[in-house]
Parts: C-alpha cells; sequence; structure tokens
C-alpha cells in the first residue's frame, strides 16, 4: 500500500459515507479505541435522524459485540477491549441523556460489585464494560461490598441481574453470604445471580446458589442475554 492510501484512509470524511457506510466505520474505530471518531459517528447519525436507540443498538453495541467475539476467542485483549470500550463510552455521553429522556430500552438492569474483604476490581470493571457494550444499563457498586450494599443497591435499582467477583479465594464464600441472605429475605427468585472472579469454577457456582458461574466477561454477556431471555420468555 502506498503513503498516499495510507494518509486517504487515516483522513476518511465520515459525513460523506452513507449510512451503512458510516455504521461499519463506526465499529472498525470503536474496534479501534478510535473515541473522537465513535463520538463524531454518532453525531452524524443523530443528525440524519436516527433515534438514540438506533445508533446504540446498530453502532455502538454492533461495534462492541465484534469486540466481545474476538476477545473471547483470544484475538483482543484486556488493553484492547479497555480502549475499545472508552471509545464506547464517548458515544454513550452522547446518547444517555437522550435514552434517558426518551425512555429509550436497555437490553435489562445489573447491579455489579466486588465482594467484603476484596478490593480487587480489573475483572468486575471488564464485565461492567462489555455489558454496558452490550445495551445493558450497569450499576457499579465497586469493591469490597458488604452484604447491606447489595441489597440497599437491589431494592433502589430493581435490577434484573446480582453480579459478585471476588479474586481471593478466601472472600469466595462472602457470596453465599449474599446469596444467602436474598433466600432468607424470600427475594431470592427476583434476580438473576452471576458470579466470576478467577479462583471460582461452575461447581462454586452451583455450590453458592448463583444461576450461573462466568469464566469471563464476553461468557458474562452471552450468559446474561439468554437467561434475561428465559426469564422473559416465561414471565
Amino acid at each position: 500500500m502506498s503513503d498516499q492510501d495510507d494518509y486517504e484512509d487515516e483522513d476518511i470524511d465520515l459525513s460523506a459515507l452513507p449510512d451503512d457506510e458510516l455504521v461499519e466505520q463506526m465499529q472498525d474505530d470503536l474496534y479501534d479505541g478510535l473515541r473522537e471518531e465513535v463520538i463524531e459517528g454518532t453525531e452524524i447519525l443523530l443528525e440524519r435522524g436516527w433515534g438514540a436507540d438506533k445508533v446504540l443498538n446498530v453502532a455502538l453495541v454492533g461495534g462492541m459485540t465484534i469486540v466481545g467475539v474476538d476477545f473471547r476467542d483470544g484475538i483482543l485483549f484486556v488493553p484492547e477491549v479497555l480502549s475499545a470500550a472508552n471509545a464506547m463510552k464517548g458515544g454513550m455521553s452522547i446518547l444517555k441523556p437522550l435514552l434517558s429522556a426518551s425512555g429509550g430500552s436497555t437490553a435489562g438492569k445489573m447491579v455489579i460489585g466486588t465482594v467484603k474483604g476484596d478490593i480487587h476490581d480489573i475483572g468486575k470493571n471488564l464485565v461492567k464494560m462489555m455489558m454496558e457494550g452490550a445495551g445493558f444499563e450497569v450499576i457499579d457498586l465497586g469493591i469490597n461490598n458488604p452484604v447491606e450494599d447489595y441489597l440497599a443497591a437491589l431494592e433502589e435499582h430493581n435490577p434484573d441481574i446480582l453480579g459478585m467477583s471476588a479474586l481471593l479465594t478466601t472472600t469466595m464464600p462472602y457470596m453465599k453470604v449474599v446469596i444467602d441472605e436474598l433466600v432468607s429475605r424470600g427475594i431470592r427468585e427476583d434476580y438473576i445471580v452471576l458470579v466470576g472472579g478467577a479462583p471460582l469454577n461452575e461447581e462454586f457456582g452451583e455450590a453458592v446458589g448463583a444461576d450461573a458461574y462466568c469464566r469471563d466477561a464476553a461468557a458474562a454477556v452471552d450468559i446474561a442475554k439468554e437467561m434475561l431471555a428465559e426469564r422473559r420468555a416465561a414471565a
């Protein structure tokens, strides 16, 4: 490829592209972590009369879905996913007020946090970003959450999903403390409970009474979508 071709590739006029090519270019830019370009593309689609819902689902969620697949398949790694998620956040910063004003629908709502005694959050943050990238609203409680924090968040936000993470073998059992409290209050069945973290496995997830163990952020998205679809179908 010549230097001229390189230059032309770098200097694409997004506003000159028809909708389908613009969406494709935005997904490429999101994949490459180009935040400013994603913001610009979002603004152009809105100016062309696209609804915020459509921009979110077609351009941004479509792009992050590709990122999720390549992350799951080992083509992309954590730094690239964080970069793509940051680009997605740029587009979301434009769309969020519009979605709120229009009562725009999300894929679902999730409360997520690292359990009491554990201050690790890289995995949790990645799940949050990937879930947001899939169109979910995510309330992040941060680290070191006692059972009271989870209960307060569930009451305040009424999510579809509760996600808990732990990186230490010593803090893993606290997940059962939270789930047991949900059971004792008679609200366990109100939520899909997902657990994750490096030392966990499926057997542990079953033992503590979670609905599923998620081995990584991409799996969390797939499992959340699948379980929520099943729950809504049953309802």
